[in-house]
């Protein structure tokens, strides 16, 4: 169930609005991101969209992300789990938080959970292209194409010039994407 909700919300997108605790920065950047001629002019607004999703204000809540990330990219799973669940449970408004906890349990093969943070991190931010792409991805590992494309696609409506995606897509539908 939890799936076929996360893909309403994903197919939803046209109507949501993000939630009102994100910037309004955000707003412009997404314009930009929609308005870009290419991949390279996208990188550099790209990279302003992931800065600003990484800040909060609250006090140790950023320094605490990052520790996780880092946590993650040196394996030490367990250690980025209690950061990410304390941090989820005291800033439960910030999307990325939740993102980074939907990566982790992704890389710990337990994708129901992934799949239930990656609503959490639509629910509050439905532009996420990233959350999107992973919830793509682990549909298409599970072999459910159609869904994985919805996914997908979504993610290259919010960023049109997302790397690889169209590829992916394009691959899925001949295919030739789906798990061996």
């Amino acid at each position: 169930m939890l799936y076929a909700d996360t893909l309403k919300l994903v197919s939803r997108l046209p109507q949501r609005q993000p939630a009102a605790v994100l910037p309004s920065r955000l707003n412009e950047l997404f314009d930009k991101l929609q308005a870009c001629p290419g991949p390279a002019a996208a990188v550099p607004i790209e990279d302003a969209i992931w800065d600003v999703w990484m800040y909060d204000s609250h006090e140790g809540a950023e320094r605490a992300l990052e520790k996780a990330c880092a946590d993650i990219a040196a394996r030490r799973f367990d250690i980025a789990e209690t950061r990410l669940a304390t941090l989820v449970r005291r800033r439960p408004d910030w999307a990325e938080a939740w993102n980074k906890l939907a990566t982790l349990l992704y890389l710990m093969e337990r994708d129901d959970e992934s799949v239930a943070a990656i609503h959490q991190t639509l629910e509050i931010e439905p532009r996420h292209f990233g959350a999107m792409c992973g919830l793509g991805e682990i549909l298409r590992t599970q072999g459910n194409v159609e869904a994985a494309c919805l996914a997908f696609n979504m993610a290259l409506r919010v960023h049109p010039r997302l790397g690889g995606v169209r590829e992916t897509v394009l691959r899925l539908l001949q295919g030739t994407g789906s798990p061996p």
